[in-house]
């Protein structure tokens, strides 16, 4: 699975001192706090700015909206101009038409996404960054969809914790019909407004946004009268606003309903590093009667966890009901039903899971869905394809890159599943003949990478074309979920430091790495070599770097005879590469001050500008 990393955005905010703002809102609102003039915030120079560095470093800024503009049109403008045009704008805030594109799925149908210009993404950031520390104050733990540090490993072990050690049997799954094209604007309005978000501008450009026109594939425009655009930078956060009721709903039915006696009480256990003990308070609720459910929701994709099928009935057609005549949302019956996991498998988030009998016990058993194994099947046959007919400026190392990088997403994801192995050589039994003859690959060869070479060098399925490995789909072993620690959080000091205590490699980046090779097959290993000893960290400003941010610089330049050799390469952020070759003395000067580096972060670039040939910063 994809490892616990700090978000480039927090990185962000300590770098623009936005973080002792967002920091009191976010304390203020689980105060239940009533927010009345947000707009002085989201307008704010340094907001403004910050929200101009989430979005550039967002891999969607360079998609055109109706304007044909993207984030280069922005950049290279005065900073004073910049902030000016951005402050006009939220003063009185038109949005400019979404353009809506159709994107194919794997089942052969499309899904809608809108796509605002630049300026109205930039606006949607710039308020994004305000109401996110006021919403996940109020947002239920177990919401784990678009939400900072949660992803769907999180709701996934929630759901093995719930079916293993809980012994929750009955499963009820609801399909909302169309959720994103469904939303309710007044509803969604009304629910800001409850949470404490009274900010009548700032409620107005949300209103603005749901209602912008949308220009269709075949060039005319439509009017939303409900529905949020898939495809905005503050749709996911208004979407959880939508079913957060929901979550607290569901949960007052159990997981919240207070109780009376001295022994029914939660005994907090924290410091035991246990968490809050609840067992006595459901002991009492189990004698009242009522119906036991719990909520794991990822998005619009949630799960009712029962204890029996009289339960899971009620809460069914409750749960219906309410959707209906609170949210105005309607269920897919022919979607939505009861499952008992003992006898059948729920499907989540691309994995199917139920329950089995082990010695006395029941055990969760998960495997990868049957329409995610045919997807897999079907991509790695198709790149398979590019590897041996390598069109255009398609090289045969790159093919193999790509094919790699999907190997190690397709493992990093699915090793989620406890028969992972099983549904691997499921997928292997479908594209070995390919790699084995079509390819005419060898089994003898060296994996010189050392990310690549602990992960798959003791494998003897590893072919090798060209002298380059080709990864094997089914040596891959399940990987134990991790619960998530409810206490980390980007909006607290602990939490925080919970972050950085959990940071370890990104195993996605390292797939996107081995999606390009760059120069020769020795400089492309030992880059990837390097970013993992160094733990994606910048070798001078030692914080984790995204994909963008990352530059192997040469020690020695290749031009005064350096190598391509691991002891000649380092990991640096971008803006500390081109500070080690820049030579104009005041662009060094405002991008060192820029940076605002330490003594010793000072002392390693003079040091490597150095070796380059360039004086002392």
């Amino acid at each position: 699975m994809n490892k616990k990393k700090i978000t480039k955005t927090l990185r962000h905010s300590e770098y623009y001192g936005m973080i002792e703002c967002f920091d009191d809102l976010f304390q203020l609102s689980g105060q239940n706090h009533v927010f009345t003039d947000l707009m002085s915030i989201v307008s704010s120079e340094e907001n403004i700015k910050l929200a101009f560095r989430n979005i550039k470093k967002n891999k969607g800024s360079n998609t055109k909206g109706v304007d044909k503009k993207t984030i280069q049109h922005i950049s290279t403008m005065l900073d004073a101009d910049f902030i000016q045009s951005v402050q006009s704008r939220l003063n009185t805030y038109i949005p400019k038409p979404v353009r809506r594109v159709e994107i194919p799925k794997p089942n052969g149908k499309t899904r809608p996404l809108g796509i605002p210009v630049i300026w109205d993404r930039l606006i949607q950031q710039c308020l994004l960054q305000v109401l996110e520390p006021i919403c996940e104050a109020k947002f239920h733990k177990n919401n784990y969809g678009f939400r900072p540090n949660r992803s769907g490993h999180h709701a996934l072990a929630h759901c093995y914790r719930l079916m293993q050690r809980s012994g929750l049997s009955y499963v009820v799954d609801i399909d909302i019909k169309g959720f994103f094209d469904n939303v309710n604007h007044s509803k969604l309005i009304k629910q800001m407004w409850t949470i404490g978000i009274r900010d009548k501008h700032l409620l107005g450009m949300i209103r603005a946004m749901l209602k912008a026109p949308i220009l269709m594939p075949n060039g005319l425009v439509q009017h939303p009268k409900k529905g949020t655009a898939q495809g905005g930078v503050i749709s996911p956060l208004l979407s959880n606003i939508v079913l957060n009721e929901l979550d607290w709903w569901i949960s007052s039915q159990w997981e919240d309903m207070p109780t009376k006696t001295k022994s029914a009480r939660v005994l907090d256990r924290t410091a035991e590093g246990k968490g809050l003990d609840k067992g006595n308070k459901y002991k009492e609720l189990r004698k009242s009667g009522l119906k036991e459910v719990y909520i794991v929701r990822y998005a619009d994709d949630f799960k009712l966890f029962c204890r029996n099928l009289s339960d899971a009935r009620k809460l069914f057609y409750a749960t219906k009901n309410w959707l209906n005549k609170r949210l105005s949302l309607d269920i897919s019956n022919e979607k939505s039903k009861i499952v008992n996991l003992k006898k059948h498998s729920s499907e989540y988030l691309g994995f199917e899971i139920s329950l089995k009998r082990k010695k006395s016990k029941n055990v969760v058993s998960s495997n990868i869905s049957k329409k995610a194994v045919q997807n897999i099947k079907n991509n790695l046959k198709k790149q398979l394809v590019k590897i041996k007919h390598p069109k255009g400026t398609l090289t045969r190392e790159k093919a193999i890159g790509k094919y790699n990088s999907m190997i190690v997403g397709i493992h990093g994801y699915y090793s989620a599943a406890t028969n992972v192995s099983t549904n691997c050589n499921e997928i292997n039994q479908g594209i070995r003949n390919i790699i084995d003859r079509s390819l005419d690959t060898k089994k003898d060869g060296k994996i010189t990478n050392k990310f690549l070479a602990k992960e798959y060098g003791k494998s003897k399925q590893v072919r090798w074309l060209n002298n380059i490995p080709i990864l094997p789909i089914s040596y891959v072993k399940h990987t134990k979920l991790m619960s998530l620690n409810q206490k980390i959080s980007k909006f607290t000091e602990e939490g925080r430091q919970l972050v950085h205590e959990n940071l370890s490699l990104n195993v996605s980046i390292i797939a996107k790495m081995l999606k390009s090779p760059i120069r020769t097959i020795e400089y492309t290993d030992n880059r990837i070599s390097r970013f993992s000893a160094q733990k994606g960290k910048c070798e001078v400003l030692k914080i984790e770097l995204e994909i963008e941010e990352i530059h192997c610089h040469h020690i020695v330049p290749i031009k005064h005879n350096g190598t391509d050799k691991y002891s000649n390469l380092i990991i640096v952020h971008k803006d500390i590469h081109t500070l080690i070759h820049l030579k104009d003395k005041e662009k060094i000067s405002k991008l060192a001050n820029h940076l605002d580096l330490t003594e010793s972060q000072i002392e390693k670039i003079n040091t490597l500008r150095n070796k380059v040939g360039n004086s002392v910063l």
